[in-house]
């Protein structure tokens, strides 16, 4: 049989392929391993959610599809919680619960785009997305990394690299992979720029619970027509500590929505609908404890940057924030996977190559701090420490 051309091209899975680097790892004598390769809070669900799940799993209509786009009263909650957070948010018809932000994503595509379309992004780009682009044999048009900039995206680079197959600009912010938010007043001009253009602007906030304290959320929702150009994608399993119940939202117009769910009939039906019952949950009742968590990875952060700008580190910080780090790695002949690899073998720490994430992205690891316990921190830059001091 003849495969897929368009896959050949797709790097595989790269949290699959490090991991796989650990059947290497010496068994004696090594010390637990740390890892910080992917994204997953390590503290369990609200104690208030979880006991309300265990009381639904029982009942027959638990186990049953839902309307595609999700229960309404799912939406609902999604809806008043957007407008809490954003000042405005979506209706519930705006809304399409997903499996994971990942299909989300798809779906957004897929909408918008047909073979041979282009959608830019930003060096360094959350790895999922452009394997996605090149799966359904589109082209990622790719701005630069600026070291300078800690990789906030340019208006001005974006606004050359359009062209007549430009279908969408495309963002993830906070950024997996360097953890920094892009402040208002940029993605105020991104969304202008699109518009302008008759673009999709697909911002992808997983990580909007995360902010840090002294950011300001976008209030691109309150723009007049906002449906016309913003596409917003969402994961409420990092918000709540669901990943595994892949809990992600399609957020745009209506017109939009009803285009997405031909797709979703064929793709996945319905988010299923336990998680559903916990999206509803946890945007009703859990403000609290999701500002609580919140606080929790604040701190971590800053725990991470104390312990990494101590004197004499050889890696250098590059960008830092909510669950991750971007960092330059101190062997400038060496490619991104080759050091990853040594740091797992050598240093039994666990983290994703530059190179996952785009071009010219060779001299940075990415470190998803946000997985450890704020006692974890100094062990997991001290092991970095020591590694690059003994080369």
């Amino acid at each position: 049989m003849q495969l897929n051309p368009d896959l050949l091209q797709v790097q595989p899975p790269p949290i699959t392929e490090v991991k796989s680097w650990l059947v290497d790892r010496p068994a004696a004598g090594s010390r637990p391993l740390i890892d910080c390769c992917q994204a997953v809070p390590d503290y369990p669900p609200a104690p208030q959610l979880t006991a309300f799940l265990a009381e639904q799993v029982g009942l027959p209509e638990t186990s049953r599809y839902t309307p595609d786009e999700g229960l309404v009263e799912a939406r609902d909650a999604v809806s008043a919680w957007y407008a809490r957070r954003y000042g405005a948010g979506p209706s519930s018809d705006q809304i399409c619960l997903t499996v994971g932000a990942s299909q989300a994503f798809w779906l957004a595509m897929t909408t918008l785009c047909r073979a041979g379309d282009e959608v830019i992004l930003t060096a360094p780009a959350y790895f999922d997305h452009p394997m996605a682009l090149q799966a359904l044999g589109l082209r990622p048009v790719w701005v630069p990394f600026c070291e300078q900039n800690h990789g906030l995206i340019d208006p001005q680079a974006v606004a050359g690299c359009i062209t007549s197959r430009t279908r969408a600009i495309l963002l993830v912010t906070p950024s997996n992979p360097t953890g920094v938010t892009a402040p208002p007043e940029l993605l105020e001009q991104l969304f202008d720029l699109a518009a302008a253009h008759d673009l999709a602007l697909i911002l992808d906030e997983t990580y909007n619970a995360f902010l840090p304290p002294d950011q300001a959320l976008h209030r691109l929702f309150g723009r007049p027509g906002w449906q016309r150009t913003l596409v917003h994608l969402a994961s409420f399993g990092k918000t709540f500590a669901l990943t595994g119940y892949r809990a992600g939202a399609l957020i745009a117009g209506k017109s939009f929505i009803e285009q997405a769910l031909k797709l979703q009939d064929t793709m996945a039906v319905c988010q299923p609908r336990i998680t559903q019952l916990a999206i509803s949950f946890g945007c009703t009742h859990l403000d609290f404890w999701v500002e609580q968590k919140s606080q929790v990875m604040q701190r971590r952060h800053v725990v991470f940057q104390q312990e990494f700008r101590r004197g004499g580190h050889p890696f250098k910080l590059v960008a830092s924030g909510g669950f991750f780090a971007w960092v330059r790695h101190p062997w400038t002949q060496c490619d991104s996977r080759s050091v990853a690899r040594k740091l797992a073998l050598e240093a039994d720490l666990v983290c994703l190559p530059g190179a996952v994430f785009g071009p010219g992205l060779e001299p940075y690891l990415r470190l998803a701090f946000g997985n450890l316990s704020k006692g974890q921190i100094p062990a997991a830059v001290q092991r970095l420490r020591e590694v690059g001091a003994a080369d």
